[in-house]
């Protein structure tokens, strides 16, 4: 026998005399009783931790946003004035809008060229549907500076020939190549959920191809295209790294506009509002396509048990 392999058994039996000593030791009953107390303690702590830091910044801006002081530092009072204020400021008004405009058109644009892209994966064979997933999952493990940067040189090609591109184009154009690969992801998982020959028994029905398309695969799929939607407003909506890098002519977003103002002036409690009404419309919508879903899905288990 080698030296290795006379190591190599050593060493498992050292790891094995090791997982011994620790179960004869979790099995004493005086520990088996502080275990048992302890475990549910730091499960609970555990939780709290985790809720704390998904969830305190954004109770602290909701906070802020009902202050009646200007001061963060400072709890004055509550008031709703500062929501009354959202739209009072030329320039914050200004970055809300290009916020929502850049956001509804790129949700707009890559829902439906997601949901097209989606089918023409969906329909590719096997082994070239993979290679096409694999593409397409790039962006989203690319990290935001490097696309950032190599959108803003891209764009600064075609500064000869379009002078004014930097802007809304460019940054509407940026949002929607981040976010159409997160609509594809959500619509393919709901398309192979579906009978392949649901499609072929409308044409064969009498509908033409784009009715049976309309009236049977979109609503089969409409939950992934719903929840790709969403997620492409959300990841538009808070974008800052990629728009920094390819906007330009004086079009900024919210938070654009927010790394702008620190340092020069501080920041206006309205946008703590403003902060705020997204996160609560965010979750009006999510909870509403749930509730949806679950009535759905209530009325299907209803009609198979009849």
């Amino acid at each position: 026998m080698s030296n290795n392999e006379m190591q190599t058994i050593s060493s498992l039996n050292y790891n094995d005399a090791n997982l011994t000593g620790l179960y004869r030791f979790f099995s004493k009953p005086g520990v088996k009783k502080v275990t048992k107390i302890l475990f549910p303690i730091l499960k609970v702590l555990f939780l709290i931790v985790v809720f704390m830091t998904l969830y305190l910044p954004v109770l602290l801006i909701a906070l802020q946003s009902i202050n009646n002081s200007a001061d963060p530092a400072s709890f004055g009072g509550v008031t709703l004035q500062w929501y009354t204020e959202i739209f009072a400021y030329r320039s914050l008004r200004s970055a809300i809008l290009n916020t929502l405009l850049v956001a509804v058109l790129t949700v707009v644009l890559s829902t439906v060229l997601g949901t097209l892209f989606a089918f023409g994966i969906h329909a590719l064979e096997r082994k070239k549907r993979q290679k096409i997933i694999i593409l397409n999952n790039i962006p989203l493990v690319n990290a935001e500076i490097v696309t950032g940067i190599s959108l803003m040189l891209l764009f600064s090609l075609l500064l000869p020939i379009f002078p004014s591109i930097f802007g809304l184009p460019t940054m509407l154009i940026a949002h929607v190549f981040f976010t159409l690969p997160y609509v594809v992801l959500s619509v393919l998982p709901k398309l192979s959920e579906i009978d392949a020959n649901m499609y072929d028994a409308a044409v064969d029905l009498g509908d033409t191809r784009l009715k049976a398309l309309a009236k049977v695969i979109v609503p089969a799929i409409l939950p992934g295209i719903l929840s790709g939607a969403m997620l492409a407003f959300t990841m538009s909506i808070d974008d800052f790294v990629i728009s920094y890098y390819t906007t330009g002519n004086g079009f900024d977003n919210i938070s654009i506009w927010i790394y702008s103002s620190i340092g020069k002036t501080s920041l206006k409690p309205a946008i703590y509002a403003y902060s705020t009404s997204v996160t609560l419309l965010v979750s009006a919508m999510i909870i509403v396509i749930l509730v949806l879903q679950n009535r759905k899905n209530a009325k299907k288990v209803t009609k198979h048990e009849k």
